[in-house]
C-alpha cells in the first residue's frame, strides 16, 4: 500500500470533515481537479463550495475512518459519518485518484445506515 498517498487521502478527508474545506483543497488538491458526485457540477470550485456550505450548516458532525486501501494513483477510504443535527448515520466511500501527490479526480458513494438493521455485524 502506497501509505504516503493513503495519508494524503485521509488528511483530506478528514480537514474537509472538521470544516477545514479551503485549507485542505489548498493543501492536497490539484487545480484540474474533476468528481463525480451526482449532486453538483464536476469541477473543482463547485464541490468546494458545497462542501463549505456542508461544514457551515453541520459543524459538529462526526467523521471516523474505517479502511484505507492504496494501489497504484487510487486510493479508497471507507467511513463512518455521523450528522448529529440531523440524526443520522452514514457509510461512505471515497474513491481518490493522486497525480504528482495532488487528488485529481474523486468518486463518493453514501448509505445511510438504518438504526434498525438486522445484521449483527453492522456496517463496520
Amino acid at each position: 500500500m502506497d501509505t504516503t498517498l493513503a495519508q494524503r487521502a485521509t488528511g483530506f478527508l478528514q480537514m474537509t470533515a472538521a470544516g477545514q474545506v479551503r485549507a485542505a483543497y489548498d493543501r492536497f488538491v490539484a487545480e484540474d481537479f474533476v468528481h463525480h458526485n451526482a449532486w453538483f457540477k464536476s469541477d473543482r470550485a463547485s464541490l468546494l463550495l458545497a462542501m463549505e456550505q456542508s461544514a457551515e450548516a453541520e459543524p459538529n458532525k462526526a467523521f471516523a475512518i474505517k479502511q484505507v486501501i492504496a494501489e497504484g494513483d487510487r486510493v479508497a477510504v471507507y467511513s463512518h459519518l455521523q450528522r448529529m443535527e440531523a440524526g443520522k448515520e452514514y457509510a461512505v466511500m471515497h474513491i481518490l485518484r493522486f497525480d504528482n501527490g495532488k487528488i485529481v479526480e474523486m468518486w463518493d458513494m453514501g448509505q445511510e445506515i438504518p438504526p434498525d438493521s438486522p445484521n449483527i455485524l453492522g456496517m463496520f
